[in-house]
């Protein structure tokens, strides 16, 4: 998305100057749109970070192009209406292109779910990451945090 764009227009009549400043695009939206782009950003660094810890955690470095597989993308067009980021791990002739199998699993191999179990349990951290952009989200963190997993609730039976 470009900057907003804005027409001056500088009218000179009688030896008079008359400058008038017409705003076609609301600048707040922009801005807003621009830095939830910069903190998808932020979170793909972050997720394909703690993505290549994870994974070398499991597999000794041999070639180093394991953690290579993980691409991100931030969809953030005038087609789209919200920015978006798209992680993950495509299929084919990639570096790494194995790392699609150890995650998802295989015949031969069990599935090991990495990438998605690095964002499930990062998720208070992602939202730290997006409300230092976006101070409305602040308080969204520790909400976040202090919440209850479906895991953990005992539900008692009625009769």
């Amino acid at each position: 998305m470009s900057a907003p764009k804005s027409t001056v227009k500088v009218l000179q009549k009688n030896g008079k100057t008359e400058i008038t400043f017409e705003e076609n695009v609301d600048a707040s939206q922009y801005y807003i749109h621009e830095l939830t782009r910069a903190a998808l950003r932020d979170v793909g660094k972050f997720v394909k970070k703690k993505f290549k810890e994870e994974y070398y955690n499991h597999f000794h470095k041999r070639t180093g192009n394991g953690p290579k597989a993980v691409k991100c993308k931030i969809w953030a067009s005038k087609s789209t209406t919200a920015p978006r980021v798209e992680i993950g791990l495509p299929g084919g002739r990639v570096d790494g292109f194995y790392s699609f199998f150890q995650e998802f699993g295989s015949s031969r191999t069990p599935r090991l779910g990495l990438l998605q179990n690095i964002v499930k349990d990062n998720t208070a951290e992602i939202v730290k990451i997006e409300s230092q952009y976006l101070s409305g989200l602040s308080g969204e963190a520790s909400r976040l945090q202090s919440l209850i997993h479906e895991g953990d609730m005992e539900v008692e039976d009625e009769d």
